[in-house]
């Protein structure tokens, strides 16, 4: 059996080691030895992009936030529902997690950093939200593991009232955003709709072969009709 190899690593920022490792054909990204993700993995990701450019796959020139490029294949999804006039930004915080896909990832997602309608923000995800006014008709959050955030404590404001309102205000009328998770959490799902927002529920699963689904994708938005039906949740 090949034994894995460290090709990279670097520090989060509050301090935690990230690990970047390889095994015959496969990537690991850790955080102090914990699997933060895999390239085996990333069905749940494909949905992401899918569930969240659900209703905005025919407009003429869609605007779409990505927070957290991870291994780069909820950005060759969104890029490959999209027209060729839509405008895609990803906000990476780690610039070695852009460095890795660019050296290490690429062939993965078919390379989609190199694709035109890309522009990559070494910065936080939420300072990007914050500064933006009715300037994306979708955001797609795959930042940690949801509202527990892991690798950046930081995170766990997007996810809080303010975090959640200013992604309101930074959508478009009809946009929608989309939030990966690990798992459900019924107290969070109540608390967005107690905001007197729309809030649907997808259990998807992790990998293309698993037998559950054991992951969630939350889709959000102002109005109903901005969601995702339910039948579109993955088969």
């Amino acid at each position: 059996m090949k034994p894995s190899v460290v090709l990279a690593s670097t520090a989060t920022p509050d301090g935690r080691k990230m690990v970047l490792s390889g095994h015959d054909g496969d990537f690991f990204l850790t955080v102090d030895g914990r699997q933060l993700m895999t390239s085996r993995e990333h069905e749940s990701e494909l949905e992401l992009a899918r569930l969240g450019c659900d209703k905005i796959r025919h407009k003429p020139r869609p605007a779409v936030l990505i927070g957290g490029l991870g291994m780069g294949y909820t950005l060759r999804r969104t890029l490959d529902l999209l027209p060729a006039e839509a405008r895609v930004v990803v906000a990476e915080l780690m610039p070695q997690v852009v460095q890795w896909n660019r050296q290490f990832l690429g062939e993965l997602a078919n390379h989609p950093l190199r694709d035109d309608r890309v522009t990559v923000e070494s910065c936080d995800v939420a300072a990007v939200i914050r500064r933006s006014e009715a300037a994306f008709d979708a955001i797609l959050l795959d930042v940690d593991n949801g509202p527990g955030a892991m690798t950046y404590a930081g995170n766990d404001g997007l996810y809080g009232p303010t975090g959640i309102s200013a992604a309101m205000r930074a959508l478009r009328k009809g946009g929608c955003l989309a939030i990966w998770s690990v798992d459900t959490d019924a107290r969070f799902e109540r608390r967005i709709r107690c905001e007197g927002l729309h809030v649907r529920c997808f259990r998807v699963r992790a990998y293309q072969r698993a037998k559950a689904r054991s992951r969630c994708i939350w889709t959000i938005a102002r109005q109903a009709r901005a969601l995702p039906p339910d039948e579109a949740a993955a088969g």
